[in-house]
């Protein structure tokens, strides 16, 4: 008998009615700034509007681009066979990234590769990312998908995602607007968001607990449920003090808060002229990771070097305009308060004692 592709492990007529399930998700993602062209090998995109009314009217446009995955939060997708959510995590892991240059998310593009074709699960997936691409204000123009077997196991899959965004050269937040007396606010994460999985999984797979299990300290949600919370989406956050500040700029840096906790990545826009002292104390860890601490023994200084322990996005303000930023995030509904100071220093970031 001659062989196959279907005998190397890729059917295509599957695959057809895989690709044949996509479009539709796509086109809930699309803005009038979508060119039209489904069977196209590229994705199209206007920079600007056409008409007066929504012209972006761009003088020194700045292209941002990003690229990220989801790490190994997927294994606990896999392991507990829930992917619906795991897509929007793609997209947040990549679009708060953009954020922290002012950046207006565009378009967003997506890999999945899996071990064998499963219509129903890449559905499921690419639903996911859907739904984060609407969160983020952004279009889902295309990706790929690739069905590799050996390469992955039968029912493993891999996601990584690329988003652009665009900011007017002028309003570019790159930290060096930074100086003593502005206010650091953290923004509240959804929970473990998308960073430190494979402790989160040693610790649960060395206790024992069972991922539909529902301790007491988590009250009542299932272990499954409390890990794969998706990333929070914070372009409507950022949005909402840029429209309200459009000539200020009162944003003087952003910190997405992922792997190396709120130190490490803060201190990555901090001018060499400042230090950012946090009052850790300032805010209440949320119980899914106090669960894991005591659960695992971890020592609190690795859990702050993993976890972003309930901050997820730190603004750092004009002190003039603290408050105002405050109060637009919470009407946002996005709880923000007062972790911390900007003072003279040389780029730290420290705890006050």
């Amino acid at each position: 008998m001659p062989v196959t592709y279907k005998d190397a492990g890729v059917d295509l007529d599957v695959y057809a009615q895989s690709m044949g399930r996509l479009p539709a998700l796509m086109h809930r993602t699309f803005s009038p700034r979508v060119i039209s062209g489904d069977g196209g090998f590229a994705g199209l995109f206007r920079l600007d509007f056409e008409g007066k009314l929504f012209a972006r009217n761009y003088r020194q446009p700045v292209l941002v681009s990003g690229t990220d995955g989801v790490g190994t939060k997927l294994k606990v997708a896999q392991l507990t066979g829930r992917h619906a959510t795991v897509g929007i995590d793609l997209v947040a892991m990549c679009v708060n990234d953009l954020l922290c240059t002012g950046a207006e998310p565009l378009f967003f593009l997506d890999y999945v590769a899996m071990g064998r074709d499963d219509p129903d699960r890449l559905e499921q997936i690419v639903k996911g990312i859907s739904d984060g691409c609407v969160q983020a204000d952004s279009a889902l123009l295309g990706g790929e998908t690739a069905i590799m077997p050996d390469m992955y196991g039968t029912d493993d899959y891999d996601l990584a995602g690329f988003s652009v965004g665009v900011v007017e050269q002028s309003r570019l937040i790159d930290g060096r607007a930074i100086e003593p007396g502005d206010v650091v606010l953290g923004v509240a994460s959804s929970g473990l968001h998308s960073n430190g999985f494979s402790l989160v999984r040693k610790i649960i797979n060395d206790a024992g607990v069972k991922w539909d299990d529902t301790p007491e300290p988590l009250g009542g949600v299932s272990v499954a449920d409390a890990v794969l919370e998706p990333t929070r989406i914070y372009v409507p956050a950022v949005r909402a003090i840029q429209s309200h500040y459009r000539v200020k700029q009162v944003l003087h840096g952003i910190a997405h808060i992922t792997g190396g906790g709120l130190a490490e990545n803060l201190q990555r826009v901090m001018p060499s002229g400042a230090d950012a002292v946090i009052d850790a104390k300032a805010w209440e860890v949320p119980a899914i990771f106090q669960w894991l601490q005591q659960l695992g023994g971890v020592q609190p200084e690795e859990m702050e070097r993993v976890f972003n322990m309930g901050i997820g996005l730190v603004l750092v303000v004009s002190g003039y305009y603290a408050r105002t930023v405050s109060g637009l995030l919470e009407t946002a509904g996005f709880p923000c308060q007062e972790i911390g100071k900007i003072v003279d220093g040389s780029g730290q970031v420290r705890y006050e004692d």
